[in-house]
């Protein structure tokens, strides 16, 4: 049986989206491991129909995280009996690029995000350098690959000249469980709590909306910052956050609420060119959104209507925006129900035959 080892560097029990990934490999027949980093706040793995790992270490951030985490997962790899190694986004590919080649063992590369654009690298230029280069000495020499959306595919061919095919980060299509019990109504904020999500602005938008609590589930590099935010502006009524939420439980959440965000910033080409797994996951849940106008988004409002599309990231804009949605009865119907149907034809259950055809033609080529 062929064996693939995917790298992550994220907690493997809320990593919904290599949890699609690795269990569509595993039904089709692929010996999967999933190898992520143990964290303090890391839990007892989950039971899934794939192999699961994790490496520890002693530095939880900045530069002696990702060195640390490279050369321990590098020898990892190299100790493994192993066909495939999935490299998920740059954090993890020095590591898995090396071991490729020790082992003379075929790679693929998951760009789930365009990393060296992402704000909070593009705002420190060494670490965009640092970055920057081994991206430069990894990516071109990565055949087969696959990102989240056209706009990262583009930027991955211009430069490197690498042909990715796109496997979005769409949700599974399944039934809507029971929500999730709340004494007020809530609009929801799920995903990574980091720079650059518009998680400032949505805080300081709670300012002019009375009649719902906004509840964040996630966790992140500005988890921190964001509560003291919150108790600085005194909005400790009107906010919860949840930090990391099972996986079901969330689910349960966004069901729910009776609206989600999918926000970013403007800086850097990586959240220009985003295609979210929340924004896919509102939808699916059938409730209407609030995104950017980007042109990802713009692309799929074009087909389904499912968000109320937002030129700029600002208190006034978004809490306008979140008022039409809710007062606006008959809109926010029309989303609901485009969100419906948007799920019937945009869902895991079509993009995953892309990523298979990914493997199966990497797979042929030895």
């Amino acid at each position: 049986m062929t064996k693939i080892v995917c790298t992550v560097t994220t907690d493997l029990n809320y990593d919904q989206r290599m949890k699609r990934i690795c269990t569509s490999l595993s039904t089709a027949g692929y010996d999967v491991l999933l190898v992520g980093r143990e964290r303090p706040f890391s839990e007892q793995l989950t039971k899934q129909p794939y192999k699961q790992h994790r490496l520890k270490g002693w530095f939880e951030k900045g530069f002696l995280f990702y060195a640390e985490y490279n050369i321990r997962l590098f020898f990892f790899l190299l100790s493994q009996k192993l066909d495939v190694i999935n490299t998920i986004d740059l954090d993890s590919i020095a590591a898995c690029y090396s071991a490729s080649r020790v082992k003379n063992k075929t790679i693929i590369y998951d760009a789930h995000e365009y990393f060296t654009e992402m704000e909070e690298v593009v705002e420190r230029p060494f670490v965009k350098k640092v970055w920057t280069r081994i991206e430069k000495w990894t990516v071109p020499k990565i055949k087969f690959g696959y990102t989240v959306s056209r706009g990262y595919a583009r930027l991955f061919k211009e430069k490197y000249g690498v042909d990715y095919q796109i496997v979005r980060n769409v949700s599974e299509r399944k039934p809507d469980p029971d929500p999730i019990q709340n004494d007020r109504p809530y609009i929801l904020y799920q995903g990574a709590v980091n720079v650059g999500r518009g998680l400032k602005e949505l805080i300081l938008a709670m300012h002019q909306i009375n009649d719902h609590e906004l509840i964040i589930c996630g966790l992140g590099n500005a988890y921190d910052e964001m509560r003291e935010l919150v108790k600085n502006e005194k909005l400790d009524s009107k906010i919860t956050f949840k930090g990391y939420v099972d996986p079901d439980e969330l689910k349960r959440f966004t069901v729910g609420a009776k609206l989600g965000f999918t926000l970013f910033s403007n800086a850097g080409l990586s959240n220009q060119h985003s295609l979210a797994n929340r924004f896919f996951d509102y939808y699916h849940s059938g409730i209407p959104q609030i995104a950017m106008k980007y042109p990802e988004y713009e692309n799929f409002n074009r087909e389904f209507e499912v968000a109320k599309l937002i030129d700029s990231l600002d208190p006034e804009t978004l809490a306008s925006a979140i008022k039409e949605v809710l007062e606006n009865e008959q809109y926010r119907q029309q989303l609901i129900e485009n969100a419906k149907k948007a799920r019937e034809v945009h869902n895991w259950q079509k993009d995953e035959k892309t990523l298979l055809e990914v493997y199966e033609r990497a797979l042929s080529a030895r």
